[in-house]
């Protein structure tokens, strides 16, 4: 929910005024209807006000996740240490789609590895169905932060 946040402050206070005064002195140019600055302008403040109601949208309707739930389970915010069935081990962090960041270990719940760890136990091994094939994981640890 935090980018998300950071996002909206950043269109609502510094993108779209910096805009709307783009707007303001592409229209002092004279005939609007053919100013290119001006439609374009006009065209790309629609599509910050979209993303704008959209970011509202989603910050409403979300929820802070603290702390371990008490049937300790593995949910939403939940960091979990794996060790892949014959070798490596690997750090992931199970979060909502707006989140999803592969490359710092942050997956969708939505995710084949993302849906076998929801709900499962701290403890045990998973099998998840991944394009590569079946893999198998062992649940190291499992941390909320």
């Amino acid at each position: 929910m935090l980018k998300l946040r950071e996002e909206w402050e950043q269109l609502f206070r510094e993108v779209r005024p910096r805009l709307l005064e783009e707007i303001a002195f592409a229209a002092a140019q004279g005939d609007r209807s053919e100013n290119a600055e001006y439609i374009y302008g006009r065209k790309k403040l629609r599509e910050i006000d979209k993303r704008l109601r959209e970011l509202d949208e989603k910050i409403s309707r979300s929820t802070v996740v603290e702390g371990r739930r008490k049937d300790d389970k593995i949910y939403i915010g939940a960091r979990i240490r794996l060790k892949k069935k014959g070798g490596g081990e690997m750090t992931v962090q199970i979060v909502g789609n707006d989140e999803i960041d592969p490359v710092s270990g942050k997956i969708s719940k939505d995710s084949p590895l993302g849906q076998a760890l929801m709900g499962h136990d701290p403890k045990g091994s998973i099998k998840v169905q991944t394009p590569k094939g079946a893999q198998e994981y062992s649940i190291v640890s499992v941390e909320y932060s």
